[in-house]
């Protein structure tokens, strides 16, 4: 099957993750690995099991997010953590729901497989400012859009500037108030795989971090 939709995976340092990921990608998907300056050979695991790597040396998500949307070519375009803690099978409803027409952009909510997945101050963190973004704009959405899919082109022309942890509130913002029509699926929240970290929710000061990432894109 000839692939339909890139999906761009921003890594750092998770090479032990791509090993058990990068199989289970549905036949849909043409894998990007946006690597952001990894140093336990992600690049190279990424490129043996058939990834296109493109390599951003500004350090930030979003920056690796906005290099990985630069080098796909394809019409649709799907971004998700390459930590292995979401199951790629779970992009494909999302991804029919943008090629049928039925919604502009596609996102994921986390469902935790189990309380210790997602840490108490990274939950509070993501529910302060969903809640603020939906009490302020209106915004469709119950998560910060871990997983989604949309356009590319349509993608660009939003002109998502943010090159660090603020990127999903910001495209989730400016996506609202341009009228974007949102579907929202539940999606398996799982460990991340054994050997990697989170930068986010690993630790209280990666979410702190995070958090003022997100609201400096509000304010």
């Amino acid at each position: 099957m000839e692939p339909v939709c890139d999906l761009v995976l921003p890594c750092r340092d998770e090479a032990a993750a791509l090993r058990t990921l990068l199989p289970a990608v549905p036949a849909e998907f043409a894998v990007i690995v946006a690597d952001n300056g990894s140093t336990d050979g992600t690049a190279d695991v990424a490129r043996g099991l058939g990834a296109t790597v493109v390599t951003e040396d500004r350090p930030g998500y979003g920056a690796a997010v906005h290099a990985g949307l630069l080098a796909a070519t394809r019409d649709y375009v799907a971004f998700m953590d390459g930590d292995d803690s979401f199951d790629p099978a779970e992009l494909l409803p999302m991804l029919d729901d943008v090629r049928s027409g039925r919604a502009d952009l596609a996102v994921g909510r986390r469902r935790p497989v189990s309380r210790a997945v997602w840490p108490w101050h990274a939950r509070l963190g993501n529910g302060l400012i969903v809640w603020w973004l939906r009490r302020r704009i209106g915004m469709a959405a119950h998560d910060i859009a871990p997983i989604r899919i949309c356009r590319r082109d349509e993608l660009l022309a939003l002109d998502v500037r943010d090159r660090r942890f603020g990127y999903p509130v910001e495209l989730l913002q400016k996506a609202t108030t341009a009228g974007w029509r949102f579907a929202e699926r539940d999606v398996s929240y799982r460990p991340r795989a054994v050997g990697t970290r989170s930068k986010v929710s690993g630790s209280v000061r990666g979410t702190v971090r995070a958090a003022r990432d997100f609201w400096k894109v509000l304010t």
